[in-house]
Protein backbone atom coordinates (compact mmCIF):
# COMPACT_ATOMS: atom_id res chain seq x y z
CA UNK A 1 0.00 0.00 0.00
CA UNK A 2 1.74 3.29 -0.98
CA UNK A 3 2.05 5.71 2.76
CA UNK A 4 -0.45 8.45 2.97
CA UNK A 5 2.47 11.10 2.29
CA UNK A 6 2.30 9.84 -1.10
CA UNK A 7 -1.42 11.52 -1.88
CA UNK A 8 -0.15 14.38 0.88
CA UNK A 9 1.61 16.14 -1.52
CA UNK A 10 1.32 18.13 -4.99
CA UNK A 11 -1.85 16.77 -6.35
CA UNK A 12 -0.62 17.14 -9.79
CA UNK A 13 2.58 15.07 -9.46
CA UNK A 14 0.56 12.22 -7.74
CA UNK A 15 -1.24 11.67 -10.79
CA UNK A 16 1.46 11.48 -12.72
CA UNK A 17 2.85 9.10 -10.40
CA UNK A 18 -0.11 7.43 -9.90
CA UNK A 19 -0.21 5.69 -13.54
CA UNK A 20 1.57 2.39 -13.51
CA UNK A 21 0.56 1.57 -10.05
CA UNK A 22 -1.98 -0.90 -9.03
CA UNK A 23 -5.35 -0.49 -7.94
CA UNK A 24 -6.54 -3.15 -5.62
CA UNK A 25 -10.28 -3.71 -4.57
CA UNK A 26 -11.22 -6.60 -1.86
CA UNK A 27 -14.77 -7.65 -1.02
CA UNK A 28 -16.88 -10.55 -0.58
CA UNK A 29 -13.29 -12.67 0.17
CA UNK A 30 -12.08 -11.88 -3.40
CA UNK A 31 -9.23 -9.43 -4.38
CA UNK A 32 -9.12 -7.74 -7.27
CA UNK A 33 -6.50 -5.54 -9.05
CA UNK A 34 -5.57 -3.65 -11.79
CA UNK A 35 -2.71 -1.81 -13.11
CA UNK A 36 -3.83 2.92 -13.37
CA UNK A 37 -3.15 3.37 -16.84
CA UNK A 38 -4.85 7.16 -16.84
CA UNK A 39 -5.47 9.85 -13.62
CA UNK A 40 -6.54 13.11 -14.11
CA UNK A 41 -5.67 15.85 -11.44
CA UNK A 42 -8.29 18.31 -9.62
CA UNK A 43 -7.39 20.93 -7.37
CA UNK A 44 -9.89 23.38 -5.62
CA UNK A 45 -7.98 26.51 -5.13
CA UNK A 46 -7.32 27.16 -8.68
CA UNK A 47 -9.20 24.45 -10.58
CA UNK A 48 -12.63 25.49 -12.29
CA UNK A 49 -13.01 21.80 -12.90
CA UNK A 50 -12.98 21.08 -9.69
CA UNK A 51 -15.94 20.24 -7.78
CA UNK A 52 -14.64 22.59 -5.14
CA UNK A 53 -13.39 25.35 -6.64
CA UNK A 54 -12.93 28.78 -4.32
CA UNK A 55 -13.44 26.00 -1.23
CA UNK A 56 -16.80 25.25 -2.48
CA UNK A 57 -18.02 22.91 0.82
CA UNK A 58 -21.30 20.92 0.17
CA UNK A 59 -22.42 17.73 1.17
CA UNK A 60 -21.39 15.95 -2.13
CA UNK A 61 -17.78 17.65 -2.05
CA UNK A 62 -16.99 17.92 2.25
CA UNK A 63 -15.18 14.31 1.22
CA UNK A 64 -12.45 16.62 -0.81
CA UNK A 65 -11.58 18.29 2.68
CA UNK A 66 -10.99 15.13 4.14
CA UNK A 67 -6.85 13.50 4.84
CA UNK A 68 -5.11 12.55 1.77
CA UNK A 69 -5.74 8.88 0.63
CA UNK A 70 -9.39 9.14 1.71
CA UNK A 71 -11.60 7.70 -1.26
CA UNK A 72 -14.16 10.25 -2.99
CA UNK A 73 -16.34 8.33 -4.94
CA UNK A 74 -19.31 10.68 -6.64
CA UNK A 75 -22.30 10.07 -9.54
CA UNK A 76 -22.46 11.52 -12.40
CA UNK A 77 -25.24 11.49 -14.91
CA UNK A 78 -27.19 9.93 -12.62
CA UNK A 79 -25.79 7.00 -12.46
CA UNK A 80 -22.41 6.08 -12.96
CA UNK A 81 -19.47 6.33 -10.06
CA UNK A 82 -16.22 8.11 -10.56
CA UNK A 83 -13.16 7.02 -7.76
CA UNK A 84 -10.72 9.56 -7.22
CA UNK A 85 -8.64 9.95 -4.25
CA UNK A 86 -8.08 12.79 -1.90
CA UNK A 87 -4.77 14.75 -2.25
CA UNK A 88 -2.88 17.17 -0.04
CA UNK A 89 -3.32 17.96 2.97
CA UNK A 90 -6.52 17.70 5.26
CA UNK A 91 -8.50 21.11 4.49
CA UNK A 92 -7.01 21.53 1.22
CA UNK A 93 -9.95 20.38 -1.36
CA UNK A 94 -7.98 18.56 -4.50
CA UNK A 95 -7.66 14.75 -5.74
CA UNK A 96 -6.63 12.17 -8.40
CA UNK A 97 -9.52 11.43 -11.13
CA UNK A 98 -8.55 6.99 -11.97
CA UNK A 99 -10.10 7.27 -15.75
CA UNK A 100 -8.56 4.37 -16.71
CA UNK A 101 -7.36 0.66 -15.91
CA UNK A 102 -6.13 -2.59 -17.03
CA UNK A 103 -7.18 -5.31 -15.32
CA UNK A 104 -4.45 -7.85 -13.84
CA UNK A 105 -5.68 -9.74 -11.48
CA UNK A 106 -9.44 -11.89 -11.34
CA UNK A 107 -10.23 -10.10 -14.67
CA UNK A 108 -12.89 -12.62 -15.00
CA UNK A 109 -14.91 -11.20 -11.98
CA UNK A 110 -14.06 -7.84 -13.18
CA UNK A 111 -15.36 -8.49 -16.99
CA UNK A 112 -18.31 -9.89 -15.10
CA UNK A 113 -18.41 -7.09 -13.11
CA UNK A 114 -19.53 -5.05 -16.84
CA UNK A 115 -20.47 -7.17 -18.91
CA UNK A 116 -22.08 -10.15 -16.97
CA UNK A 117 -19.22 -12.82 -19.20
CA UNK A 118 -15.97 -13.91 -18.57
CA UNK A 119 -13.17 -12.33 -20.14
CA UNK A 120 -12.76 -15.24 -23.04
CA UNK A 121 -16.79 -14.06 -24.13
CA UNK A 122 -15.88 -10.16 -24.92
CA UNK A 123 -16.35 -8.93 -28.14
CA UNK A 124 -13.64 -6.52 -29.64
CA UNK A 125 -15.77 -4.08 -28.75
CA UNK A 126 -16.23 -4.83 -25.49
CA UNK A 127 -12.22 -5.75 -24.98
CA UNK A 128 -11.58 -2.16 -26.37
CA UNK A 129 -13.73 -0.69 -23.47
CA UNK A 130 -13.34 -2.48 -20.57
CA UNK A 131 -12.08 0.02 -18.09
CA UNK A 132 -11.02 3.00 -20.01
CA UNK A 133 -13.14 5.27 -18.37
CA UNK A 134 -13.74 6.51 -14.51
CA UNK A 135 -17.89 5.08 -14.70
CA UNK A 136 -16.33 1.96 -16.06
CA UNK A 137 -13.37 1.62 -13.65
CA UNK A 138 -15.81 1.62 -10.70
CA UNK A 139 -18.41 -0.86 -12.61
CA UNK A 140 -15.70 -3.54 -13.28
CA UNK A 141 -14.00 -2.97 -9.63
CA UNK A 142 -17.47 -2.96 -7.81
CA UNK A 143 -17.06 0.26 -6.48
CA UNK A 144 -20.20 2.96 -5.38
CA UNK A 145 -21.03 5.39 -3.37
CA UNK A 146 -21.08 3.57 -0.41
CA UNK A 147 -17.02 3.85 -0.53
CA UNK A 148 -16.97 7.60 -0.22
CA UNK A 149 -15.37 8.63 2.56
CA UNK A 150 -13.55 5.14 2.80
CA UNK A 151 -10.33 6.44 4.77
CA UNK A 152 -6.58 5.88 3.83
CA UNK A 153 -5.72 2.91 4.92
CA UNK A 154 -9.01 0.38 4.34
CA UNK A 155 -8.11 -2.68 3.13
CA UNK A 156 -11.26 -2.62 0.79
CA UNK A 157 -9.61 -0.29 -1.58
CA UNK A 158 -6.01 1.16 -1.80
CA UNK A 159 -3.14 1.57 -4.09
CA UNK A 160 0.19 -0.64 -4.04
CA UNK A 161 3.60 -0.09 -6.24
CA UNK A 162 4.23 -3.91 -7.17
CA UNK A 163 1.93 -6.66 -7.35
CA UNK A 164 4.29 -8.61 -5.04
CA UNK A 165 2.59 -6.58 -2.53
CA UNK A 166 -0.76 -9.08 -2.80
CA UNK A 167 1.70 -11.95 -3.44
CA UNK A 168 1.12 -11.90 -7.44
CA UNK A 169 3.84 -11.88 -9.76
CA UNK A 170 4.07 -8.42 -11.66
CA UNK A 171 3.81 -8.95 -15.27
CA UNK A 172 6.75 -9.09 -17.30
CA UNK A 173 5.52 -5.82 -19.68
CA UNK A 174 4.60 -4.03 -16.53
CA UNK A 175 8.21 -4.38 -15.56
CA UNK A 176 9.70 -1.25 -17.82
CA UNK A 177 9.53 2.59 -16.15
CA UNK A 178 5.61 3.66 -17.69
CA UNK A 179 6.03 6.40 -20.96
CA UNK A 180 3.21 8.51 -19.12
CA UNK A 181 2.02 11.35 -21.97
CA UNK A 182 0.07 14.41 -20.36
CA UNK A 183 -2.87 16.13 -22.11
CA UNK A 184 -6.01 17.87 -21.36
CA UNK A 185 -8.47 16.17 -19.00
CA UNK A 186 -11.76 15.39 -20.63
CA UNK A 187 -15.32 16.14 -20.36
CA UNK A 188 -14.57 19.89 -18.51
CA UNK A 189 -15.83 22.20 -21.80
CA UNK A 190 -17.40 24.28 -18.68
CA UNK A 191 -13.88 25.31 -17.30
CA UNK A 192 -13.04 28.25 -18.72
CA UNK A 193 -9.02 28.98 -18.45
CA UNK A 194 -8.74 25.55 -16.84
CA UNK A 195 -10.11 23.50 -19.80
CA UNK A 196 -6.31 23.59 -21.15
CA UNK A 197 -4.56 22.39 -17.74
CA UNK A 198 -2.37 19.64 -18.76
CA UNK A 199 -3.43 17.62 -16.10
CA UNK A 200 -4.15 14.48 -17.49
CA UNK A 201 -1.89 11.79 -17.68
CA UNK A 202 -1.63 8.34 -19.26
CA UNK A 203 0.10 5.26 -20.73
Amino acid sequence: MLAQSFFGGDTVEAARSLVGKYLVRRYGGLTLAARITETEAYVGRTDKACHAYGWRKTERTKTLYAPPGTAYVYLIYGMHCCLNFVTEPEGEPAAVLIRGLSPRHNQDIIAENRFHCKCGAMTAYQKKNFLNGPGKVCAGLNIDRRLNGLPYGSPELFICGRLEELGLPTPRADLEPPAVKTGKRIGIDYAQEAVDFPWRFYL
